[in-house]
């Protein structure tokens, strides 16, 4: 059987079971392993599912689809610099309990258009939907200036990213969409999380898993970075005084 075939198969008995009452989404990803290698240059992740809808019987009017990539959520500061007697110095700061380290959105059609701003915000549907868990006591225009000011800086580095219009539904059952993956992008469990909307509503929803890992050499070095970090750093220093002692030797026979 294939892993197709294999996936198919428990949405089926999960129709069956609810007596088809709701859709099933039957999502897949190209590859649930991405690998960084050295010369790991950014790559680009194929989602695609199928709706298996009711006895067969599609809607009147056809469905949408949101696809939300995201990554392990982190601890965040974010500082504003303020130019004091000429020098710039680290002014006001806000600190982000669980902001996701890569998001990325997919949709049939802008989020905007699809559901409201309460539905966005329960499911975290766009960039202004994500819900950050802020810890600093400012008020809410401080706090929502500083998430601006961080999801700015994300989308600078293309961590974070919204792509309106970029899944692609075929004959109302099969759908698909690109998202690209950075040089940068942060090691961890990924969630590909699909949703079906229809009339405002989310009416199914499937999530899938990608993990993300360095392998080879730069496996070797983010874990003795990690694990034996006083050593590492000693290392790297060493290395970083034979290296220049090696080339101011060289120069000086030139």
């Amino acid at each position: 059987m294939s892993r197709a075939a294999r996936r198919l198969a428990p949405a089926l008995a999960a129709l069956l079971c609810l007596g088809a009452a709701k859709p099933v989404l039957v999502p897949d990803v190209s590859d649930d392993s991405v690998r960084i290698l050295y010369s790991f240059a950014g790559d680009e992740l194929l989602l695609f599912g199928a709706i298996l809808y009711p006895g067969g019987i599609m809607p009147d009017r056809p469905a949408d689809i949101a696809i939300v990539l995201k990554g392990p959520t982190e601890s965040v500061i974010v500082r504003q610099k303020r130019k004091i007697a000429g020098i710039w110095v680290n002014a006001e700061s806000a600190r982000f309990r669980s902001a996701p380290s890569f998001y990325a959105v997919a949709s049939s059609r802008p989020i905007d258009r699809l559901v409201d701003a309460r539905t966005a915000f329960i499911y975290e549907l766009g960039l202004d939907s994500l819900q950050m868990s802020p810890v600093s006591g400012a008020l809410p225009e401080e706090q929502r200036r500083f998430k601006d000011g961080l999801i700015a800086l994300k989308r600078r580095a293309g961590l974070y990213r919204e792509e309106a219009g970029g899944v692609a539904i075929r004959d109302h059952v099969l759908y698909r969409a690109r998202i690209a993956i950075p040089a940068r992008v942060p090691v961890g469990r990924y969630t590909a999380e699909t949703f079906l909307i229809q009339d405002g509503r989310v009416v199914a929803a499937a999530v899938r898993e990608v993990r993300v890992a360095k392998t080879g050499f730069e496996r070797l070095v983010a874990q003795a970075a990690r694990r034996w970090s006083i050593a590492y750093g000693l290392v790297a220093v060493a290395l970083s005084l034979v290296i220049g002692w090696g080339a101011g030797a060289l120069f000086r026979r030139i």
